[in-house]
């Protein structure tokens, strides 16, 4: 089966900027896009609107329709699942059938990354990479400077975050660990660590080579997004804990801030979880 990248897709410019992205991304492995679309009819005025199964019906119609001319400006070849049931059901799905590279959303300027994450339920259960693109980003390009983001404490990708790993070596960029220090960091070299377990990893080739950028006058979050800026990175990896994506990542942890004011798109990792679900355990 060829790769692919699942996009969460409806008609606005947020989205097909999205797709876009996620084409351009996926072209060195030939990816294919799945455009997944969850239909959702919803009245101007539920008092005053009744929704006809005949309007539903052409509703979706000019969905599909808008959805198909969507494939056709892409790069890349491109499909459309769309369906009426719940958009957990339909992610599951999506992630079981076609085993994607990675899940790739777009975020609106009138809300943030950690907002559109924290609304959809769907991307958080999975446990699989995302891709998190604010409107506001450049346009689509393969990127040259990616930015990972670590402390120097150890992790163990699960097996999709791994998976990635082609995808990664295909762009050929440069890449910089950025380390910034925890209040009462108490480790010896730090950054040196930090390195150490990007290499450990698996996630780039062994060969690669890692530029470290330190930074140790600010807060982590604030670290963080201050060195994506001083180094121009045009992607930020960030590896999630398994406690984050349930808990601490919507709410005080250093991926949440990072992601409220990140203007480039995020690559969200997660770590191995001992509660993986069962059916992502069989796929990888």
């Amino acid at each position: 089966m060829s790769p692919s990248i699942v996009v969460l897709a409806n008609l606005t410019a947020t989205a097909a900027h999205a797709a876009r992205y996620a084409a351009v991304l996926g072209e060195p492995l030939q990816a294919r896009l799945i455009l997944l679309h969850h239909y959702s009819e919803v009245a101007p005025d539920p008092e005053l609107v009744t929704m006809t199964a005949t309007t539903t019906y052409r509703s979706q119609a000019e969905m599909d329709a808008a959805l198909q001319s969507l494939t056709q400006q892409l790069p890349a070849s491109t499909q459309v699942l769309a369906s009426t049931r719940a958009e957990v059901e339909l992610v599951a799905e999506a992630v079981e059938r076609y085993h994607p590279l990675l899940l790739a959303m777009g975020a609106s300027t009138e809300s943030s990354l950690l907002d559109l994450l924290w609304q959809n339920q769907a991307l958080r259960d999975t446990h699989w990479p995302i891709l998190a693109i604010p409107e506001a980003a450049p346009a689509p390009r393969i990127p040259r400077r990616i930015a990972l983001a670590v402390d120097a404490n150890s992790f163990t990708l699960n097996e999709a975050s791994k998976a990635l790993a082609p995808l990664l070596a295909s762009w050929q960029a440069t890449y910089i660990v950025i380390h910034a220090e925890a209040p009462h960091e108490q480790q010896a070299f730090p950054g040196q660590r930090a390195l150490a377990t990007v290499r450990l990893s698996q996630l780039l080739p062994p060969d690669t080579a890692l530029e470290l950028y330190e930074e140790v006058n600010l807060p982590p979050a604030e670290g963080i997004v201050q060195a994506v800026k001083d180094v121009q990175a045009d992607l930020l990896v960030l590896i999630v804990r398994p406690h984050s994506f349930v808990g601490q990542l919507f709410h005080r942890s250093i991926t949440a801030q990072v992601l409220r004011e990140s203007r480039i798109p995020v690559l969200l990792l997660p770590a191995q979880d001992q509660s993986t679900p069962r059916w992502l355990a069989r796929l990888t």
